[in-house]
């Protein structure tokens, strides 16, 4: 594993999973629940920052590796999967919302890893579409961590709007990439 800085970056980001996690956990006595909501959005934030600079940084710096561009899709799954099961518990997010997006993501890395042994990796490379899906997914997860109202906004009703939205958008993203393979697989089948 090539120790650049992108690959810290990810590293970091699997590392901030516990820690996020654990921020729900500390009693109140310790951190109030706040201090949870403003923490834990800003260690998402953070993650979501570094999410993106690690990729601006593996092509600028010329420092994209193999072990990257498996690790960095991984990290961005764990952690919104993390977010998506804490606000799940915590009765921030429908359960079926979360099942949709945590299930679209398992199957969809399922058929880029049956693409890839097709030897059709790139006809199902990510779209405008998933990172539309992704930026209204981390713009959700950071309001419902949130859960304050912001310049008198009730945060936790707008991120409900935006994580039903990207919901839709998962299904639709996820019926794109199926559409996108199965030629593919008709194909090799033949």
């Amino acid at each position: 594993m090539p120790f650049n800085i992108p690959n810290i970056l990810t590293l970091f980001r699997i590392a901030m999973i516990p820690v996020f996690l654990g921020v729900f956990y500390l009693p109140d006595a310790t951190l109030s629940l706040h201090y949870k909501h403003v923490l834990s959005t800003f260690i998402f934030w953070l993650a979501s920052i570094t999410d993106w600079l690690d990729g601006y940084l593996a092509r600028k710096l010329n420092q994209g590796s193999a072990f990257g561009a498996f690790l960095d899709p991984v990290a961005d799954k764990l952690m919104v999967a993390a977010a998506l099961i804490l606000l799940a518990t915590l009765n921030e997010v429908d359960a079926i919302i979360a099942f949709i997006i945590i299930g679209r993501e398992i199957a969809i890395s399922a058929l880029r890893e049956w693409m890839a042994q097709l030897g059709e990796s790139k006809s199902i490379a990510v779209s405008m579409l998933g990172k539309f899906k992704t930026t209204f997914q981390m713009l959700a997860i950071l309001f419902l961590l949130y859960q304050e109202k912001l310049l008198g906004v009730p945060t936790g009703l707008v991120g409900t709007w935006l994580i039903d939205f990207a919901a839709l958008l998962t299904l639709w993203s996820m019926a794109y990439y199926l559409m996108l393979a199965i030629p593919q697989i008709e194909r090799k089948q033949h």
